[in-house]
């Protein structure tokens, strides 16, 4: 199930790990940022509500 790789074994798995990290990132900070926005968003739609 697992290939040979053979003396670049750490260069690949250092590889996957390193991208796997940044994947998990790039996911945390989209969901941080679109928590971020949705929240301005219903403070703008409750300033707009409030004096209309």
């Amino acid at each position: 199930m697992i290939p040979e790789l053979g003396k670049y074994a750490g260069a690949v798995l250092s590889s996957y790990g390193v991208s796997l990290a940044l994947l998990a990132v790039i996911v945390w900070a989209s969901l941080r940022r679109s928590a971020r926005v949705k929240r301005e968003l219903e403070e703008v739609e409750n300033r707009r509500k409030s004096d209309g």
